[in-house]
């Protein structure tokens, strides 16, 4: 993948990241690519959203909940099929081209943390 073109540092602090922990999980056979739909907590200030994430090759509904990750919660909400996703779940893609998720791995790193 290519690098993107530069942005300047005020660009960067419009994008809301913040951490949260997947509540609830399901299937999402509607979808076009096989996608999981999730509840996400994100703390008091930002509560709990919903996200659709096309990432069946390394997850299961089951193997997400309570999985810490990153999103970006100011991104208008997106229709995905018959679902409003309302926060973009971060991830990367591995050699093969599946989504790996952006995650937390401490504790004391608090749902509804921003990124810094």
């Amino acid at each position: 993948m290519q690098r993107k073109d530069e942005i300047s540092f005020d660009d960067f602090l419009k994008v809301d990241i913040r951490t949260g922990t997947i509540i609830e999980a399901e299937p999402y056979p509607e979808a076009r690519k096989p996608s999981i739909k999730m509840k996400i907590d994100f703390g008091d200030i930002i509560g709990i959203k919903k996200s659709s994430a096309q990432i069946t090759v390394h997850y299961t509904a089951q193997t997400l909940v309570g999985r810490r990750v990153l999103a970006v919660v100011n991104f208008p909400p997106r229709q995905i099929g018959k679902f409003m996703s309302e926060v973009l779940t971060l991830g990367f893609e591995d050699e093969a081209g599946a989504i790996v998720l952006a995650s937390v791995d401490r504790d004391d790193v608090h749902n509804g943390q921003p990124l810094m």
